[in-house]
């Protein structure tokens, strides 16, 4: 096992077996899946916070953008999911396709955007447990992760400086 494959073996081996981490893992999946627990997020925080219901839908745009972004990067790079022998893959996926990850993704585009909101360090407290979570359920490659915060982090930008342009203009 080599690279990449050799990162998440032994990201397996040392997190895998330790209480409630797969299902820990599996639970922020559930969530991430589609973006749909972000948007939730955004809407019931729309919802309670009607002062701040701007920044709330921002942020479930965010999400939904990003997930988007990911989703065309992967038709386009169409890289596999990882499938060597050695890494247990612990959760079903929607499809085999790997490159960026979506979770990590809508994750990053959603905490820094619901951090603008809230005033939280969201990102910092949310992404690396999301993005950490990808290896341990052994469906992204470390560099599937790192590209979808990337990705993220830019769809939040984008959608961060339009937002706040749309306010300025008002």
């Amino acid at each position: 096992v080599h690279g990449e494959e050799a990162v998440l073996v032994a990201v397996q081996r040392a997190l895998a077996g330790r209480p409630d981490a797969l299902a820990g893992a599996r639970a922020l999946s559930h969530f991430g899946e589609h973006s749909l627990g972000w948007l939730g997020v955004a809407a019931l925080g729309a919802l309670l916070w009607p002062r701040r219901r701007r920044a709330w839908v921002t942020a479930g745009v965010g999400a939904f953008l990003a997930h988007a972004a990911a989703v065309l990067i992967k038709r386009v790079v169409r890289r596999e999911r990882p499938h060597h022998p050695a890494i247990a893959v612990n959760v079903a996926t929607p499809s085999r396709l790997s490159f960026p990850s979506a979770h990590a993704t809508s994750t990053t585009a959603a905490t820094l955007l619901l951090a603008r909101a809230t005033g939280l360090p969201l990102p910092a407290l949310l992404v690396p447990p999301m993005a950490l979570s990808r290896l341990v359920l052994g469906v992204h490659y470390p560099t599937d992760v790192l590209t979808g915060v990337a990705v993220g982090a830019a769809v939040a930008k984008a959608v961060s400086t339009v937002a706040d342009r749309r306010e300025g203009a008002r």
